[in-house]
């Protein structure tokens, strides 16, 4: 019987896993409902007074970054080919090896610095250039180039769009979107029913690790469930709680509920 019980777990497991590589609609069994557009003028003051209705605050969150890129793209008044010279530098900097950033450094030379330059339409200041250009040649010599090659131009490109791209950006139906989302995140009250658990796929010292599928949008995590009565038992609540903490304070895929002893993480395929 165990064996079966065994067996179903990982067929049910194995299905999640593959419902969550299809589309987003076919794979959600519940719907995400946002909240009605006139929430915009209550979250403005929001976040105007909590000090996030900045372009710094906005453009630097996901959330933010993708609606204000999708504006700019898609929506705006004129065109921002900034973005396109700014997420391609963003590429650059998360490149491993010198050799990789030589290469992509080269192609964003060509396409974003040199055209613009022959055809007299470059709007960067001549310091950001000859510092780039300078770096790029030192690198075919030593066959080292730094990851921060091209930071001048990110801060110059933040500063242009900081202007009347951001204000229009504020007041257009992207940005009540961009409402409507914070308010969802705000009131948003996440429990177990939100995920439908499968197999135990691991176990640490205070609980295990339960493969889980959210329902609003049909993504695969892997659930870490902490055991009160183990923990007290071995004195560890102070372990528990420090891990809770640097799971909060650094770059990772873990939502950290401080009401919650379960920790969510994004369950890679393989």
């Amino acid at each position: 019987m165990a064996d079966l019980e065994a067996v179903l777990a990982d067929v049910s497991y194995l299905m999640a896993m593959e419902m969550s590589k299809s589309t987003p609609a076919a794979r959600a069994s519940k719907r995400i409902s946002l909240p009605d557009p006139s929430i915009r003028s209550i979250m403005t003051k929001y976040l105007e007074k909590n000090g996030e209705l900045t372009f710094d605050k906005i453009f630097n969150q996901k959330l933010g970054y993708l609606l204000f890129r999708d504006y700019a793209l898609n929506g705006g008044e004129e065109s921002v080919p900034q973005l396109g010279f700014y997420e391609d530098i963003k590429k650059f900097e998360k490149l491993e090896t010198d050799e990789e950033r030589i290469k992509l450094g080269k192609e964003i030379y060509d396409q974003y610095i040199m055209r613009e330059l022959l055809s007299h339409t470059h709007k960067f200041s001549k310091p950001t250039v000859d510092h780039v250009h300078e770096l790029l040649t030192q690198a075919q010599k030593t066959k080292q180039l730094p990851a921060d090659t091209f930071s001048p131009y990110i801060e110059e490109i933040v500063q242009s769009l900081k202007g009347d791209v951001f204000e229009n950006f504020l007041r257009s139906p992207k940005f009540t979107r961009f409402c409507q989302w914070k308010n969802l995140e705000l009131n948003i009250n996440l429990t177990t029913n939100d995920f439908s658990v499968h197999r135990i796929i691991g176990r640490g010292g205070f609980g295990e690790v339960y493969g889980c599928r959210k329902a609003d949008t049909g993504k695969m995590y892997a659930m870490k469930c902490l055991d009160k009565k183990r923990i007290k038992m071995k004195g560890g609540e102070t372990l528990a709680l420090n891990e809770r903490i640097m799971l909060s304070l650094v770059s990772t895929g873990v939502s950290v509920s401080p009401s919650h002893s379960v920790l969510v993480v994004r369950l890679l395929p393989n």
